[in-house]
């Protein structure tokens, strides 16, 4: 009873309101034929489509940049280290036979990355790491076409590479304005991730002036930004919304080796500059003023009586350094380059390294409460280290190993984050074609010991290192908080 009275209630209502909506009709209809003005505003009215969010899409961006990114094979030799005991095994023996397999019949190892191509020639920008070592380097293309490529050059510093393949009428993606962009903005990361196929993936521009410490020698500016960047992005594009490239996609942070939304990109300023220096000069040159430095705390800053949190701090000066020279002197504290404010040292590395050797500096320090510029002619970074290492008994670019190195101080230890009761020397320097890089060995390590003696000082590396002939020496390395052995035959 009770639903058939609701259901009643339900017509007689809709009765009224048809009645109703008839008289607004007309009422309606009477107003259209008595205005003219009035037929014009209630046309406007209907012909509005009613507000609502924006839909934004990324296609026009993502059909610009997705021809210039490249899926980067390499493929390189495999290492071969049995165990001691393996030889006189039977076991192994009879899986393995009595010899050791010959660089002929050793395994192969596959890599992938991505790359950009940025001129249309065939020159393409991808990381360092994604080609070092390769016997083999293969680049294809978005449209199936596959080339050879030729590596002109790697600066492991700032983990990028130079490629080169024999093409011409290529589509490009030139260097943007790494600047310009501000945390918050919509960035794309393009590129092969895990080899699945080329991948566009979305996210905002997170941080700027980023150091991880996880490079060979502190040249870090990243762009950090959550576009999910996995293994195989290595080497792509991160652009803007518009499709302007911004930065080359290097790393992840990471406790499980997956995306968790912290990515970092090397910005197109950097990559620039890097890779104008191989294409022009066949290496990256760079400058360098002499100077160790330090965090500037809030500590530091109260008891110097510094108006900010800023800068870095000068904890020693090398005698005879274009720092030495200029006047500047430990306990001085940088504030600004060439006019340009630092927030920290990692800013006042990455100016001095960019600028060109042998042109002149103008620093501006703060020496007891009182700033002042002093002009610093700044050095060739590999020549003076080779220099002052020699004459003061260091290694040479020719010694047996390949590599320029020099004492641990407990403020290198620090930075490059090893036990704190570690011994050595410390590789600042490394010939790419020499035998420590061919061991693996690389800017940053430190060398403990070669054959059991422990080693304190370049002369004690050449000395351990000397007349041997017979053969490989066993070099122990520190790298970090982890210990290894390598060979260098």
């Amino acid at each position: 009873m009770s639903s058939i009275s609701i259901s009643r209630t339900r017509v007689r209502f809709t009765r009224v309101a048809t009645a109703l909506a008839i008289l607004a009709i007309v009422a309606g209809g009477a107003a259209w034929w008595s205005s003219p003005d009035a037929v014009r505003a209630q046309t406007a009215v209907v012909s509005t489509p009613p507000a609502g969010p924006a839909m934004t899409s990324y296609a026009n961006a993502v059909a610009k940049v997705s021809p210039a990114v490249v899926t980067v094979q390499v493929e390189k030799k495999a290492s071969f280290e049995p165990t001691s005991g393996m030889p006189h095994d039977p076991s192994f023996r009879r899986f393995f036979g009595d010899r050791t397999p010959s660089p002929q019949r050793q395994p192969r190892q596959r890599g992938l990355g991505s790359g950009v191509i940025i001129e249309a020639d065939g020159r393409i920008v991808t990381n360092a790491h994604v080609v070092d070592g390769a016997d083999r380097v293969r680049v294809v293309l978005t449209d199936g076409r596959e080339f050879d490529a030729k590596v002109m050059g790697i600066d492991k510093p700032t983990d990028l590479a130079v490629l080169d393949v024999e093409a011409t009428g290529l589509p490009t993606l030139p260097f943007g304005d790494s600047d310009r962009p501000r945390v918050g903005d919509v960035v794309l990361a393009v590129g092969n991730p895990l080899g699945v196929g080329q991948t566009v993936t979305m996210g905002i521009l997170s941080a700027k002036g980023r150091a991880t410490g996880s490079g060979d020698g502190s040249y870090e500016d990243f762009l950090q930004t959550d576009a999910p960047i996995n293994q195989g992005n290595s080497g792509g594009a991160l652009v803007t919304a518009q499709g302007e490239l911004i930065g080359i996609n290097s790393q992840i942070l990471s406790p499980s080796g997956g995306n968790i939304g912290i990515g970092f990109s090397i910005p197109a300023s950097m990559a620039r500059h890097v890779v104008g220096e191989i294409v022009d000069h066949g290496e990256v040159r760079r400058s360098r003023m002499g100077v160790t430095i330090q965090p500037v705390t809030a500590d530091i800053a109260r008891s110097l009586d510094l108006p900010s949190v800023k800068g870095a701090l000068v904890n020693g000066v090398e005698p005879g350094s274009p720092a030495d020279h200029a006047g500047v002197k430990t306990g001085d504290v940088i504030t600004k380059f060439n006019g340009l404010a630092l927030d920290n040292g990692n800013d006042l590395r990455n100016l001095v390294a960019s600028t060109a050797p042998g042109s002149k500096a103008t620093v501006t320090i703060v020496r007891q409460g009182h700033s002042q510029d002093v002009a610093v002619q700044l050095a060739n970074a590999r020549r003076e280290a080779a220099s002052a290492r020699s004459r003061s008994g260091g290694a040479s670019e020719d010694d047996a190993l390949g590599v320029v190195v020099e004492p641990l101080t407990p403020q290198l230890a620090n930075r490059l984050e090893v036990p704190r009761d570690t011994d050595g020397v410390v590789v600042t320097d490394i010939d790419p074609d020499g035998r420590a890089a061919d061991a693996g060995l690389r800017e940053g390590d430190v060398i403990r010991q070669v054959d059991g003696k422990a080693i304190h000082s370049s002369a004690e590396l050449r000395s351990a290192l000397s007349g041997r002939t017979d053969r490989p020496a066993l070099v122990l390395v520190q790298r970090g908080d982890n210990t290894f052995f390598a060979t260098v035959g």
